[in-house]
Order: C-alpha cells, then structure tokens, then sequence
C-alpha cells in the first residue's frame, strides 16, 4: 500500500493569450488586450479581459488538489480512493505549472515585473511558511518545530519553486533545447539524493520540465487539445489511466507522484529514478492534454474564481493538516464507506470553492498581493512613461480647447457674414423704395 514518507503538496477559437503586466507574480490569471470601445479617446489604453479557458481550467485544478488532500487519509483502507490519488497527482500539479509557464513568456527582468514577482511570490512564501509553521506548533503540539525559509513547510514549496522558475525564465529562451536540457535536469535531481531540502530543490528541479514545456506553448495547441476527436479519445484514456492505477495500487509507492525524493531515498535503485521521472513525465503530458480538452472554454459560474485559486491552495492547507493534527478521520469510521469518501469528496470540493471567492480574495490581498510601494525605488522608465501619458493628457486636453475655440470663431464668422447680407438686403430695399 502507499508508503507516504512525508507530507505532500498542489465557441469561438480560444485568444492569442498575452501576458498582463501583473501576471508574473500574481495569482491572478493572465488578462487578453482588447481594442478600446470608443474612438473618441484614441489614446486610451486597450481594455482588458480575462481569458475564460484559463480561469476554469486553474480552478477545476485546484479543486482536484483539495480533492487529492482529502482522499489521502482514505487510501491506506480504500484500493479505489489510492488509484484516484494516483491519477489525479500525475496531473494536476503539472497543470498548474504548465499554465503558469505559459503566461512567463514574456517575463524579463524588467523592474516592474521583478516588483511584482517579490511581491506576489517572494512576500507570500516568507508569510506563509511562517504562518504554516506556528499552525504546526500549535495544533501539533509541537512548540520546537523550526521556522526555517530554506526549508519550505507543505503546500509552500509551489511558491518557492515558482519564483526560481520565473527568475530563470530569460536562460530558457536561449538555449537550443530547452525541454530536453530541463528533462535532464529532472533525470540527474531524481538520481542524486545529496541534494537535501534546502528550498525544497528536489521539486524545483523535478517538476521544471512542465513549466519549460509551458513556456513555449502557443495558443494553437491548446487549440488542437479541443478538437473534437481528442475529447473523445480522452474518455478511453482516462478510464486505462483509472484501470492501471488500481492495479498498480498495492504494488507502488505513490510518494513518486510528489517529485520531493530521490530514487534513493525511495529505497529503489539508481536507474528507478531514471525510468520513473521519464515515465510519469509522458503520463502526465498525456492525462493534461486530456484535462485541457474538457475544460471549457466559455464563461462558467466558476470561471471567476480562477483568480483565486492561489489564495485557495495556500489557505485550505491548514484545514487539510488541521483534519490529520486534530484526528478528524479517525473519529469518524463512516468516511472510510464509500458514502463517507463521496462525503469527504465534495466538501472539499465545495471548502476550496468557498476559499477561491472573491470576498476572501479581498480579505487575504494584503498577504497575497500587497502593494509595498514603500519598499522600492521607482526606476526612470517608469517616471518617464507617467510623465508621457501626463503629457498625452495635456495635450489632448490642449487639442480640445483648440477645437472649441475654433468653433466658437466659426460660429462667429458665420453670424457676421450672415449680418453682413442682411445689411446689404436692406440698403437694396432703401434704393428701391428712394426710386419709387
């Protein structure tokens, strides 16, 4: 059964998605320029409007780790619920970095996104790996559990691991073959098991093909996972994805699903490590391509919490360690029947739904996203680019004056000439009346 050593972690054919200038750090999705409505305000900056495909497919994400977390307690005792936890965890984490490289594309170390990537990745990681580890001191009851920033703490190594991903972005636009180069990369990490847990590198590192794969996305192949043909193969391939989990159930160690060990440390040999991390990474390609086809691409009722799914990933793990500190599933026998699993299923689904809102996105932006302004120098681009759109506005402001005034004058012209005939009618009149 599985051997968890320790705690885990998280109609129309789609836009050319852009990055938005907030994308980089931010849990925010990525937003697509649109052309501004009106002509009247030609230098006005383009409107921009949130990409629905993305939005759902970040929260139907995030809702399938709240789902994970809440089904691992249950898989030492259910052979169904452990071939669910494999077949999720070969994909949904995978996802999420995927998309996250994809909108790094236009990452460079400009002073605004590097800003933002502190303030939207580096801040949040520092509060919440202290915050995570004061929980486990007091609802572990264990007061000597250190608060160490090199030694990410459960769901944060996603943020750590991120920041250095996106720092690392520029070199990968470089190199002649960047996804075979971080394949290998992920090949070495998982045979060499001196590498230690300092800012959880074993992640870093074995995770870093997904988010190079993202990076050189296009929008045409998400196009081409929602063709009509790959929807349907994508039933078929989920069900043998669901028939070779319960198989392998019993007989593998799903902590290679987490990428946070060395073959090693796993108690496999060297070259496991080599065959796993080639392995798990063609399932994982395959089983995303056929997430992405089912996502749908519209509006939906929960495209809006797509913006939130990092406030919910970070904020439902102290529920999913409290369940296990606290002994909820031990308390209850029922949740081990499969009405309870079902039962478990849904509140989590439904918990992660509720963290995702935007009333808690509001309440919870002064960790996620604070603005900080204080804490940085505003660099002379940015000065020059304010005091360009002060001068467009000025000048625009000038150029209507102008207009006006000139229309006034028109106006006036027009009312003089119109004087002036009637002047010249009525001295034509006096001749003729002095005549007669």
């Amino acid at each position: 059964m599985t051997n968890s050593l320790r705690p885990h972690g998280p109609r129309a054919p789609l836009p050319p998605a852009q990055q938005s200038t907030d994308d980089a750090p931010s849990p925010r999705s990525p937003e697509i320029a649109r052309p501004a409505a009106s002509a009247a305000a030609p230098d006005a900056r383009p409107v921009k409007q949130r990409d629905a495909f993305f939005d759902n497919a970040k929260y139907l994400a995030i809702v399938l780790v709240a789902m994970g977390h809440a089904w691992q307690p249950l898989t030492g005792q259910s052979r169904a619920a452990e071939a669910l936890y494999m077949v999720v965890y070969t994909f949904h984490m995978p996802a999420f970095i995927l998309i996250s490289g994809y909108f790094s594309r236009s990452f460079d170390m400009r002073p605004d996104r590097l800003r933002r990537l502190v303030t939207g990745v580096a801040v949040p990681y520092v509060i919440f790996e202290v915050a995570y580890s004061l929980f486990k001191r007091w609802a572990d009851d264990d007061p000597g559990h250190p608060i160490s920033l090199l030694d990410p703490w459960y769901l944060t190594w996603f943020l750590i691991a991120l920041f250095v991903w996106r720092m690392t972005t520029p070199l990968w636009k470089i190199v002649r073959w960047p996804v075979p180069i971080a394949l290998a990369i992920a090949v070495l990490a998982s045979v060499s098991p001196d590498i230690g847990d300092d800012l959880d590198l074993q992640r870093v590192l074995q995770f870093l093909p997904f988010f190079v794969v993202g990076l050189f996305m296009k929008p045409e192949h998400f196009q081409l996972m929602r063709r009509r043909e790959v929807r349907i193969l994508a039933v078929p391939v989920f069900a043998a994805a669901l028939a070779v989990a319960y198989w392998a159930a019993p007989r593998m160690n799903s902590a290679w699903f987490y990428h946070r060990d060395s073959a090693q440390e796993l108690a496999a040999p060297w070259w496991a490590g080599v065959v796993m991390t080639l392995a798990l990474f063609g399932c994982s390609m395959v089983l995303m391509a056929c997430f992405f086809a089912w996502v749908p691409r519209r509006k939906m009722w929960f495209t809006v919490l797509g913006a939130g799914t990092l406030y919910g990933y970070l904020l439902h793990g102290f529920l999913a360690k409290g369940s296990r500190f606290w002994g909820w599933y031990d308390t209850y026998d029922w949740v081990y029947q499969p009405v309870g699993e079902i039962f478990v299923t849904l509140l989590a689904a439904a918990i992660i739904t509720a963290l995702c809102t935007p009333p808690v996105q509001r309440m919870f932006r002064f960790a996620m996203e604070p603005k900080m302004e204080w804490a940085f120098r505003r660099d002379a681009t940015e000065l020059a680019r304010e005091r360009g759109k002060s001068g467009s506005s000025d000048r625009a402001g000038g150029a209507g004056r102008t207009s006006e005034s000139g229309q006034s004058g028109a106006k006036a012209g027009t009312a003089d000439r119109t004087g002036s005939e009637a002047g010249k009618a009525d001295s034509k009149a006096g001749k003729a009346d002095s005549k007669s």
